[in-house]
């Protein structure tokens, strides 16, 4: 039989899309990320089921009849989250307008809803197709009803049930009564897990049978069930879903209608959903961008093709009677270094723009020697100004081709950047809709999606020319916004033009150097750390006694909870006890197990991405990685990189550190690592101008034994090696809005110490705590903070209603200054020694950027001078109120230079 009617949990898709979606937000601050995720999941089953009968329903607010049962019903579940209940009333405006029935019935629960509608069904001679991923409902699965579980798109049917829990559906009202759930605080038999319900009733046939015989089952456990047998019948009535709601809707009323695409436009362009924008019809609900006739945009746009010598000309007196003009490239690849230039368009006004290809398969096209000697007039003024962005790959695009532009250059992506770090991603499509209320045509609507898509060189010229005239256009319409604004901030614009425009270049120049890498190095390191890993699967077998997979999560749960007995010290959105990283360190200072897991899996984290893939990674042509450094992504200024991530090698393990071996110099060079000795210590010390600590770094004094001297009142020369790594702790800790909780977890010791330690460290560096109070005063007015040198690091977060939320803002507020003031200080750093040592063909090359440190290759014939220079320009980069001390060390390889 053909299903007849879906029946959506609505509840459980709003929480599962909350807890497995990022965080994502309008520009007015909305929280829509939930919501997306809940119309992604909705239209997924619409396009996977044949039925046009659904049902979506969702918990209505307020108390049900379990709560008039048992008070304490759902006693243990928090509040829901003030970005949560946000988009509720949103999304009950969506379902109905893409034409599904949304049922909310006050007094009961979402299930008890689902288990009467189903029944009803039932009864009519239909299907039911459940979508959920409450474990509860699986006592309503029948021969006709069965659940698709939203977490993996499995189909449970009768025997799916028996699989999964050990008893079939008619029993999982007893089983659930037995396990008990602590979410919903429902009692049942302390201790009883899943494995044991199951085999008492697969025993004594029912929980009536189970209660008649449990003076028969032995052990701890029996005590236990014997004790708690009182409350069987409750935890019972709490778990069995009601099937007998009166509605006020029938099956009939839940056939799917056309949906309103008007209120769809409106709502979705409220929300910013611009990818549910696209194709809004009565067949086809959602997905991409929005349509361009959608888009309000008052100007006209004018985009042509040049395809002859006059066009061309005209264009190029055009951008040079302007005065200012953007440019952007089309290529082959996304790797500059490697790509070939397909075509350039360029804009001189709004909505006015060209393309000139050069490098498309077919369709007449000017000669490319012609269009680069035309392009070169303009690109050799430096009169002019030309705008692009993302201007790190372009310059790399035309180097490629032999133009090395001198004119004036302005990046619409370092911009955006600086005027708000944290406002939003800085790509160009991104930033239409959120400034200019426009949307681009996408990538893939050019070329295609997954295996069917094409180079861009493939592509036919007119098409090609809408979609890369547009990115020209779209680049000076934010241009004209971004620099008015920069204008009206001279900090902002200092940082802009001082600092990531000459950062920029310097990126570039590393990127396309590389780093010379010893491949037998590591994948010697992948030998060693391959037996390694073997030896602490074999250690961890002998300890269960039996094989497993040390990276089931699931297996693990079951082994060291259920199996072992270990405490669950956390529970994942699903409710299952957690195995992640915070959760294993604190069981192993306990138990042996979790150690040999959580070495386990940091060193097949080592191995997988780093001495297995970076030779793969390696540039076969000079046997260098190159990695990709992107300026615009975190919210504090610090850089990032990727293909590979060469930012977050592990160096806390003597195995991390090992990778750092491959990293060579090549023959009569030496690689020189520069680090900045504990930066944002001192940049606190500045900040808050706390006497003591300025003081203290002022004599060069060891900060953490001078805290340490402090906090436990012992002499200076006196501080223990324990009390100076406690000292370290309260040091770091602080700077990052670590609380009592947090610094006694850290340490091992119990709260009222480290509450201790922290009250002392205040009284010691009373300024300390009134800069943290300032600050937070200063973040909740303004909604945001700013480093040193003026770059103003946004938090949006900072006056959520949400205790949470608000406090992990107020904690950013704390440490943003300091490590937005150390990324600007790196930076100038960057831009002082680059000048210093002048063009890679010298006798120093920047190689890489590492947080506070920076990667030299440099000719052993001036070594010392060099370093010497590298030290005086990092030290002086910056003035404050303590001195900048660089660490420098040098070796054949970085490991040995660190």
């Amino acid at each position: 039989m053909s299903e007849s009617l879906v029946l959506v949990d609505g509840s459980s898709y709003l929480y599962r899309a909350f807890h497995a979606l990022p965080p994502l937000k309008t520009s007015q601050g909305q929280p829509v990320g939930a919501i997306h995720g809940v119309i992604s999941m909705l239209r997924k089953l619409a396009d996977t089921t044949t039925t046009s009968r659904f049902a979506i329903i969702f918990d209505a607010p307020g108390k049900t009849f379990r709560d008039e049962i048992f008070p304490a019903y759902k006693a243990n579940r928090e509040a829901m989250p003030e970005d949560l209940k946000a988009q509720i009333k949103p999304l009950y405006e969506i379902i109905p307008a893409l034409g599904f029935a949304l049922i909310v019935v006050p007094g009961v629960e979402a299930d008890d809803v689902i288990g009467t509608l189903a029944r009803q069904a039932e009864k009519a001679g239909q299907s039911v197709v459940i979508s959920t991923g409450d474990k509860d409902l699986a006592q309503l699965v029948t021969n006709q009803v069965t659940i698709v579980n939203t977490m993996n798109d499995s189909v449970m049917d009768p025997d799916g049930v028996k699989d999964k829990f050990g008893v079939p559906p008619a029993l999982i009202i007893d089983f659930l009564a037995l396990t008990g759930d602590s979410i919903d605080n429902v009692p049942g038999i302390p201790k009883c897990g899943p494995k044991t319900a199951a085999k008492w009733l697969q025993a004594y046939g029912n929980l009536d049978g189970v209660v008649e015989h449990a003076h028969e089952v032995g052990g701890k456990i029996g005590e236990i069930l014997r004790t708690h047998l009182g409350l069987l019948n409750l935890s019972r009535d709490l778990v069995t879903i009601k099937t007998d709601c009166e509605l006020d809707i029938t099956l009939a009323d839940l056939d799917r209608k056309p949906p309103d695409i008007d209120a769809l436009k409106k709502i979705y362009t409220q929300l910013e959903l611009n990818n549910f924008l696209k194709q809004l019809n009565q067949n086809d609900i959602a997905i991409n961008e929005i349509p361009r006739s959608a888009v309000s945009d008052a100007v006209e746009k004018k985009y042509s093709l040049i395809t002859n010598l006059d066009e061309l000309n005209e264009w190029i007196e055009a951008c040079s009677s302007k005065g200012v003009f953007s440019l952007d490239t089309e290529t082959t690849s996304l790797v500059s270094r490697h790509a070939s230039l397909v075509g350039i368009s360029l804009s001189v006004s709004s909505g006015c723009a060209c393309y000139i290809p050069v490098g498309h398969d077919s369709g007449m096209q000017l000669p490319i020697i012609t269009v680069l000697e035309r392009l070169s007039e303009l690109l050799n003024d430096p009169s002019l100004t030309c705008i692009a962005h993302n201007w790190k790959y372009d310059l790399t695009i035309l180097e490629n081709v032999g133009m090395v532009p001198q004119c004036k250059l302005a990046d619409t992506m370092l911009m955006s950047y600086v005027l708000d770090a944290a406002g939003s991603r800085h790509d160009l499509d991104t930033l239409a809709r959120k400034h200019l209320g426009l949307s681009s045509i996408s990538f893939d609507d050019v070329c295609g999606k997954g295996a069917n898509q094409v180079s861009f060189n493939e592509v036919e010229l007119n098409l090609a020319c809408d979609y890369a005239a547009e990115d020209a256009d779209l680049t000076l319409r934010l241009y004209k916004k971004f620099s008015a604004q920069l204008e009206q901030n001279a900090s902002l614009n200092t940082i802009y033009s001082e600092l990531e425009v000459p950062v920029m270049h310097i990126l570039r120049k590393m990127e396309n150097y590389g780093a010379l890498l010893d491949q037998w190095i590591l994948q010697k390191q992948s030998v060693d750390l391959g037996q390694r890993l073997e030896e602490l699967k074999a250690l961890a077998h002998n300890i269960v006694g039996r094989p497993f997979n040390l990276a089931s999560p699931k297996q693990l749960q079951e082994i060291l909870f259920e199996e072992q007995g270990l405490p669950i010290i956390k529970k994942t959105p699903k409710g299952a006890p957690s195995t992640n990283e915070e959760v294993l360190q604190e069981l192993a200072r306990d138990y042996p197990l979790p150690d040999l897991l959580i070495e386990h899996r940091s060193l097949t984290k080592l191995k997988g991405t780093y001495t297995d893939k970076l030779p793969k990674d390696c540039d076969p042509f000079d046997g260098r990685v190159h990695t990709s450094f992107h300026q615009a992504v975190t919210s504090t200024g610090r850089l990032s990189s990727s293909d590979p991530n060469l930012q977050n090698i592990p160096i806390r393990t003597e195995e991390g550190r090992r990778i750092r071996k491959a990293f060579v110099a090549p023959p009569n060079w030496t690689i020189v690592a520069a680090d900045y000795s504990q930066i944002e210590l001192r940049i606190m010390a500045h900040l808050s101008g706390d006497n003591g600590l300025v003081e203290a770094f002022s004599r060069g004094d060891d900060i953490h034994q001078s805290t340490a001297s402090e906090v436990f009142e012992v002499d200076l020369m006196c501080v223990s090696t324990e009390q100076r790594r406690r000292a370290k702790a309260i040091n770091f800790g602080l700077i990052y809005g670590m609380s009592a909780f947090g610094l006694a977890r850290q340490l091992g010791i119990d709260r009222a110490e480290a509450a201790r330690y922290i009250d002392t460290y205040f009284e010691r560096y009373p300024g300390v705590r009134i800069y943290m109070d300032s600050i937070r005063a200063m973040a909740h007015d303004l909604g945001y903070v700013e480093t040193v040198f003026g770059r103003r690091l946004t938090l949006p977060d900072i006056n959520s209603k949400q205790v949470s939320v608000r406090q992990a803002a107020e904690r950013a507020a704390i440490n943003a200054p300091m490590q937005g003031t150390a990324a600007d200080i790196i930076k100038k750093a960057m831009v002082k020694v680059d000048s210093a040592i002048g063009p890679p063909t010298a006798n120093a090359i920047m190689l890489l950027q590492v947080h506070d440190e920076l990667v030299f290759e440099v000719q052993n014939s001036c070594l010392e001078n060099i370093r010497g220079l590298i030290k005086r320009e990092m030290e002086s980069a910056c003035k404050l109120k303590v001195p900048l001390v660089v660490e420098i060390g040098c070796g054949a390889n970085w490991f040995d230079a660190h």
